[in-house]
């Protein structure tokens, strides 16, 4: 076999056959769904108990110090254990917040300091949620069919936020804000069934499974000696810091302050920008390996311009076009940069490895929402969005041109999985 992914829309297709990671993609897509209404609906509950921008960091803060803390252990437990009991568990408390929230909310006695407490709590789920999730994906196909599981698996996480944000701005608009907390409960229900009907993975050979035993540390000795996947490592947390607090916690404000929109448009809005998403998420399936850093030193130069043409937008319609743009780039780079990852990343250690590549995003984001949310107090929303551009593109274009030539050639367990693929021993529960 070459060492080479094949592509082209067929072979990626191929994943939606029959088995475990269709089931997965479908309750997956519906509970996104519901996870992206009650993202919205918080971040705008969240405008009706303040004005600023600060606050609305603090609630990022509170969810990301646990999982700052707490990713690296849910990576080795998503190596050591049954990766569906753990997902499961996550399910059940989110379903647990999303209703005590909803409840809140609809009995008008919601505060600031209760959603600065949920949010710790999905915080603490999310630290095992996000890494066991990003480890979960690549084992329900085969190796070769990574690329294209991660593409059809972002293509519908992006679609599902942009359908959950305008659901939840038009759930909002007729209902209140509780009812898309209600309904992200209900959505849970679809991810439940479709991870009791997935089994358990096949167990490697006596030393695969010692390995998997090893410590937190090795995750992170492995992302060190390895420069394609700490470059992509540092180009997400560079993500992080400098754009995914624009549209992740500051774009309620953004719209409501800057464009002056009500929450449905807010919604749709944020939804929009989801279109540039899928379409970048649909376009990974076909770039072949050595095309994959030019492909995201372009993108990583339309993030950056959108940005900046964002922190000059005087309308909503202006600012919805650059936000596809926008998304675009950032879909197509963190898809790209997550393939490279786990494509060089060992089976037995992919859980930590995943872990060490969701703190460059969920860890770092306690910190990324508080800069520039009170640089934007400090200086102007928008004269702080301009500097984050240009901050971004330079740095971003930087770490890619240093691993351009590394990333064009096949990790050394792709080649050793090519060359003697490993029997695996009859599964357990």
């Amino acid at each position: 076999m070459s060492t080479e992914v094949k592509l082209g829309t067929r072979h990626a297709l191929r994943v939606l056959r029959a088995g475990s990671f269709r089931r997965y993609i479908i309750g997956s897509a519906i509970s996104d769904t519901g996870t992206w209404m009650q993202v919205m609906a918080q971040m705008w509950v969240m405008t009706t108990l303040t004005t600023s921008a600060l606050m609305l960091g603090l609630v990022n803060l509170c969810s990301g110090l646990p999982m700052l803390a707490l990713t690296m252990v849910g990576g080795s437990a998503a190596d050591r254990f049954d990766k569906r009991k753990i997902l499961l568990i996550t399910q059940y408390l989110q379903i647990g917040i999303a209703v005590s929230l909803g409840l809140l909310i609809w009995s008008k006695n919601i505060a600031i300091w209760q959603v600065f407490i949920f949010a710790s709590i999905q915080g603490l789920s999310n630290s095992f949620e996000m890494p066991t999730l990003n480890a979960f994906v690549p084992e329900l196909v085969k190796r070769d069919e990574i690329q294209s599981a991660i593409s059809i698996d972002r293509t519908v996480f992006h679609g599902s936020r942009m359908i959950g944000f305008s659901l939840s701005g038009i759930l909002i608009s007729a209902f209140g804000m509780a009812s898309a907390f209600f309904a992200n409960a209900v959505s849970f229900v679809a991810f439940i069934i479709a991870l009791f009907t997935i089994p358990p993975r096949a167990r490697g050979t006596a030393e695969e499974e010692e390995k998997r035993a090893s410590g937190i540390k090795d995750g992170f000795r492995y992302v060190a000696q390895d420069k394609p996947s700490l470059a992509m490592i540092g180009l997400i947390a560079t993500t992080t810091v400098l754009i995914f607090p624009i549209i992740t916690v500051m774009m309620p404000l953004y719209g409501k302050l800057m464009l002056h929109l009500a929450a449905d448009r807010v919604g749709f809005l944020m939804g929009a920008s989801a279109v540039g998403s899928i379409v970048g998420a649909i376009f990974l399936i076909s770039i072949p390996r050595d095309k994959r850093v030019p492909f995201m030193m372009v993108n990583a130069g339309i993030v950056g311009c959108a940005i900046f043409i964002l922190s000059r937008a005087p309308s909503f319609y202006l600012a919805t076009g650059v936000l596809i743009f926008n998304s675009l780039g950032l879909a197509m780079n963190f898809g790209l940069a997550n393939t490279i990852v786990q494509e060089r990343a060992p089976d037995y250690l992919r859980g930590r490895v995943s872990a060490v590549f969701m703190l460059s995003f969920v860890g770092l984001m306690p910190v990324a929402g508080l800069g520039i949310t009170s640089l934007s107090d400090l200086i102007g929303m928008r004269t702080a969005l301009a500097i984050a551009a240009v901050c971004y593109a330079a740095i971003a274009l930087i770490v890619l041109a240093r691993v351009r030539r590394q990333c064009a050639e096949p990790g050394i367990c792709e080649v050793k999985s090519d060359k003697a693929p490993a029997p695996p021993v009859a599964a357990t529960v």
